[in-house]
């Protein structure tokens, strides 16, 4: 493994969709229903969203081997804390290391470490797990309306 990560800028918008569509198809159907998935990347990870994103200050990176993407990620600094909207390996690296590579990688750029929050599917019991070991706890559980008629049901974890 020759892994080596950077930040992305809009011209990696159709390589951060690409990655979303092979990621979240693999992934999440089993927890959140193709319908659902089929929403989520047409409407959170198109490239006028993603671009809109990167417009709001949120920050993405990208990991890969040698010069395959496998991972992308985005953070955003907020007033007091930094949030964490995405954290996404390649299903075929799952387990690999390369997740706790990325991860640590990812709190390097957060300098000094502060606090940091993210949502996880309350089913995805393998990424609540990865956060647990960095040090993520539970602070609440959440029913996030969508649109579409669809919810993220989600924890909100906290890494102080």
């Amino acid at each position: 493994m020759n892994i080596h990560f950077r930040q992305a800028t809009t011209a990696d918008l159709s390589l951060i969709f690409s990655l979303a569509n092979k990621i979240w198809r693999e992934h999440y159907p089993a927890i959140i229903g193709e319908e659902q998935v089929e929403y989520m990347l047409n409407t959170r990870y198109n490239e006028t969203t993603l671009a809109t994103s990167m417009d709001n200050s949120e920050q993405f990176y990208l990991a890969f081997d040698d010069e395959q993407p496998i991972a992308y990620a985005s953070i955003q600094h907020n007033s007091d804390d930094y949030y964490l909207h995405k954290f996404y390996v390649d299903v075929a690296r799952h387990r690999s290391g390369v997740g706790k590579i990325f991860f640590n990688y990812l709190l390097q750029q957060l300098s000094p470490l502060p606090t940091l929050r993210l949502q996880v599917n309350r089913q995805n019991i393998k990424a609540i797990n990865f956060y647990f070991k960095f040090g993520f706890i539970i602070e609440s559980v959440g029913d996030f309306d969508i649109g579409g008629g669809y919810f993220m049901n989600d924890f909100v974890m906290v890494r102080k």
